[in-house]
């Protein structure tokens, strides 16, 4: 991971504890560079899906600071990180979040219909489009999830997730329930797209096979040391 100006991602001293519960993160030190592709390692309880959370500004930190592109987001209202999210942050949740009554297209364009200031213009739609094109979905924009396969339902996930171009894509254990060859196939499709958009990438994985390709590697478990919670 690279320590310069180009840095995307900056994380001092940072330290976060779950309201209840005995889980706590402490960050004293990280830098992400821009147009790297990272992968997260660390057993499960170890706060790879909160390291995510954070980053993205869905969770805040107790003390320390979290800066994305600058931005020290844990300042903003709850209002202006949702706002900020959806402009800058693309994230493929673990369990998909589809909206099950929207068709695949909808879910794909979920995050503009939501976001400040955004018109869902033709350009918009095409964009849409073009990204279920490129997953192999263009034939079923109309469809609804519950209609679709695992995959394909992982799929729109990735496509809604780049549909904002963002400058980061989150990705939280996206080949979690997958065969080998799909593995392969998700993670060579969100290198695609995130290489052609020039974003950064944080990739969760618990699959050491799947290590090929990244510039670098964070073990959750050796930065936290005592914090991981099995």
């Amino acid at each position: 991971m690279a320590n310069s100006t180009h840095d995307i991602i900056r994380i001092r001293e940072m330290f976060f504890q779950y309201p209840h519960g005995d889980f706590r993160m402490h960050i004293t030190d990280m830098n992400i560079a821009r147009n790297e592709k990272i992968a997260v390692l660390g057993p499960s309880g170890c706060g790879k899906s909160t390291f995510l959370h954070l980053l993205a500004g869905i969770i805040v930190p107790d003390c320390g600071s979290v800066l994305v592109d600058d931005i020290d987001i844990a300042k903003f209202s709850d209002a202006r990180r949702r706002d900020f999210r959806n402009r800058k942050i693309g994230f493929i949740f673990q369990q998909f979040e589809l909206i099950d009554y929207l068709s695949v297209l909808e879910n794909v364009l979920l995050p503009l219909r939501i976001s400040r200031g955004t018109r869902l213009n033709l350009k918009i739609k095409n964009r849409a489009l073009e990204l279920l094109e490129a997953t192999g979905l263009a034939d079923k924009y109309r469809r609804r999830p519950g209609q679709l396969s695992h995959g394909e339902r992982q799929r729109v996930a990735i496509a809604r997730a780049m549909i904002n171009n963002p400058a980061i894509l989150l990705a939280d254990e996206p080949t979690g329930n997958l065969d080998p060859d799909n593995k392969r196939h998700v993670k060579n499709l969100i290198f695609k797209c995130t290489e052609e958009s020039q974003a950064t990438l944080i990739f969760i994985t618990h699959d050491h096979d799947l290590l090929e390709g990244f510039d670098g590697v964070i073990d959750l478990q050796q930065i936290l040391q005592g914090d991981c919670n099995d």
